[in-house]
């Protein structure tokens, strides 16, 4: 486990007296900060794909230098895995720090939360031994309600072959109302008169939608109100915070802060493949919005990516794999959805998207996860560009007519067949994998600090690429 680091008081005292943000440094192969720490203050932790690339992992890794870890945005529609001594850790809604005991796990405002699976997950840390009475949650956090999953069920339901594969887990319809400010807010569990009051003004329509729409019987507000009032709140109101003072506050002592994102990139509402996305943004600027920082609070920004691409669900996938190669990838890299089971679709590494996610989060640098999977392969391809119409694009193409037609254009280097998940430095890992590395970090353009070998907590090698 890496020791935890603080900074002293010579070093940074606030955020407006912190240095100037920087591109990220590489030190002798390990990604460090350019005042010499594993991380700095208000370090943003980001996918670069459409999920699944191991955020939990390395925020977990990440977290051993950090005092303060913040999940920004999302629900438990996302699950990152950890293992740990061998032991594996599924977090739905519980930030990844959660492990680590001197850590302050924060659930911030961008979060929507169904307290039913956050107490659930709850007990089962509890029941494995870790401690969660560190665990705070933003009041200004939205609840999922019951009605928020049975909408999500009967309209995708509803929209049949043209169903956006949601988790039906009310994740969308929860945002939903938070946008048309109907929504219920952690907060409101510590006011029973408040959450009634509310609860009432949107039971009324969400059930004369069920009834009149979709013919579903509706849903009683006081089964509802008694659940959660009676139920949830009494756990939950001891972690309720204003998390905006807590990691303000945290910077200010210059202390590490350490913001997680659910899902990635090209799931974000406004720049992922659209309709095809989450229903909230996990490129980097949600973290300023989930978490109530500023953007001159953010000094660094890691982006996840796999050494190849997969991606749940419906929407395009220029180098998606519906052949024995994308077999082997489900099969080899345990391509299953952490929290739903769902097969996941695989492809080949697409450059043009990581450099697109490169510009929409400011990326310092990149960590890569699963290169082990490769291992087998007599060789590997990478897409470089796109082609459609005519037309040559190393950029993805800004209308979706286009995009859903383009066709890869492929770099073909050769594989390693060699086992790394038991490599420990880069000088063992063997030339046409290093090579492979390299290559991608010259195609997107910002330095690889951190390659993933294996599922374990240690199973990265720190990588130098100029």
């Amino acid at each position: 486990m890496p020791s935890r680091r603080r900074y002293g008081a010579d070093t940074v005292k606030s955020p407006t007296h912190r240095r100037p943000a920087t591109r990220g440094e590489v030190e002798y192969g390990v990604i460090r900060s350019p005042d010499g720490g594993f991380g700095v203050p208000a370090t943003v932790v980001v996918g670069t794909q459409w999920g699944d690339e191991g955020k939990g992992k390395l925020t977990d890794l990440l977290a051993g230098e950090s005092d303060v870890v913040v999940r920004y945005q999302g629900g438990h529609n996302a699950g990152h895995r950890i293992v740990v001594d061998g032991e594996a850790f599924a977090l739905q809604l519980v930030p990844s720090g959660i492990l680590y005991t001197h850590i302050t796990p924060v659930i911030g405002n961008g979060v929507v939360v169904d307290p039913a699976v956050l107490l659930q997950e709850i007990d089962t840390l509890g029941a494995k031994g870790v401690d969660t009475s560190r665990l705070v949650v933003s009041g200004n956090a939205h609840l999922i309600m019951p009605y928020h999953q049975e909408l999500d069920r009967v309209t995708e339901r509803f929209l049949g072959k043209n169903s956006l594969g949601t988790t039906k887990r009310g994740i969308g319809p929860a945002y939903a109302d938070k946008a048309t400010r109907v929504g219920l807010r952690v907060q409101d569990l510590l006011d029973p008169k408040i959450f009634r009051q509310k609860l009432d003004v949107a039971l009324k329509e969400k059930n004369a939608v069920l009834a009149k729409v979709y013919n579903r019987l509706p849903l009683s507000a006081e089964e509802i109100a008694g659940r959660y009032l009676d139920e949830y709140a009494p756990r939950i109101a001891p972690m309720v915070a204003d998390t905006v003072a807590i990691v303000h506050d945290a910077l200010a002592d210059g202390r590490n802060v350490l913001l997680e994102g659910a899902q990635a990139t090209f799931l974000d509402l406004d720049h992922g493949t659209y309709p095809f996305v989450t229903s909230s943004n996990p490129v980097a600027g949600g973290a300023c919005t989930g978490t109530g920082l500023g953007p001159r609070d953010i000094d660094r920004v890691i982006g996840i990516a796999k050494a190849y691409v997969t991606r749940v669900g419906a929407g395009p996938f220029p180098t998606e794999l519906d052949n024995d190669v994308g077999e082997l990838l489900v099969e080899r890299g345990h391509e299953f959805g952490t929290n739903t089971g769902r097969r996941r679709r695989c492809g080949w590494f697409d450059a043009v998207m990581a450099r697109q996610a490169v510009r929409l989060n400011s990326l310092s640098e990149v960590a890569l996860t699963k290169l082990d999977v490769l291992d087998t392969f007599e060789s590997v391809k990478v897409c470089v560009a796109y082609e459609a119409g005519g037309e040559r694009f190393i950029h993805p193409p800004y209308h979706q007519s286009t995009f859903h037609q383009v066709t890869p254009v492929y770099h073909e280097l050769p594989g390693w067949r060699t086992d790394l998940t038991g490599i420990t430095s880069l000088a063992d890992m063997p030339p046409a994998a290093r090579d492979y590395v390299a290559f991608l970090a010259e195609q997107i353009g910002v330095p690889v600090g951190l390659v993933g070998v294996g599922p374990g907590r240690e199973q990265f090698v720190s990588f130098a690429v100029a």
